[in-house]
């Protein structure tokens, strides 16, 4: 009977004089706040490291009118993702940490995401000028066989993609105009198929 007697006090002991110190729900949200953004966001290094300075080689790549269309309209896609990319990047930082943008050396932070935001807004007027310089006239005169025909200047696809990742206002009458230069191409071929 003693041993039962010893193994309920002891289990009584145990369950009584468990943890004396109450979480508070401040506390706990504090400390489960501190965990989630310690792990998600970046720290002031990594941010000084995303500079927008390297766009400017894969810019001027891109703004050359020598070069292929279809590799020009490739390049300001992927440079407009890149600088997106990045400046998502130093939008969330900077939301879930705003001291980032204000302890000391916080002016390399700022002037590299002000670079950043330049650097988007640069590739993306040049991308928009082109595209709608293309979308103007997206079928153009050639001659097949000896006989004229209509062509596309470039892919109808990668201009409806460039025309969605753009995002624009008149993005609907954009592509509208592409399909219906797309149907003067596809009744050119098939004239020229019934013609043989």
């Amino acid at each position: 009977m003693s041993k039962r007697i010893a193994a309920a006090l002891t289990t009584a002991l145990l369950f009584t004089s468990g943890c004396v110190h109450e979480i508070t729900s401040d506390e706990r949200l504090e400390r489960e706040t501190k965990k989630s953004n310690a792990l998600n966001t970046s720290t002031a290094e990594d941010l000084i490291k995303l500079k927008c300075d390297d766009v400017t080689a894969s810019l001027a790549k891109a703004r050359d009118e020598s070069a292929e269309e279809t590799r020009r309209i490739n390049t300001y896609m992927d440079l407009l993702d890149k600088v997106k990319d990045r400046n998502r990047q130093f939008d969330e930082s900077i939301s879930r940490n705003p001291d980032l943008a204000y302890q000391e050396g916080s002016t390399n932070i700022i002037a590299a995401r002000d670079g950043c935001v330049d650097a988007q807004a640069e590739v993306r007027r040049d991308f928009e000028t082109l595209v709608r310089e293309i979308v103007q006239v997206p079928v153009v005169d050639d001659y097949k066989d000896g006989k004229p025909v209509k062509a596309a200047r470039l892919s109808f696809e990668l201009l409806r993609d460039a025309i969605e990742k753009l995002d624009l206002d008149d993005k609907d009458a954009l592509n509208t105009r592409l399909a219906n230069a797309e149907k003067t191409v596809e009744v050119k071929e098939t004239k020229r198929k019934r013609d043989k």
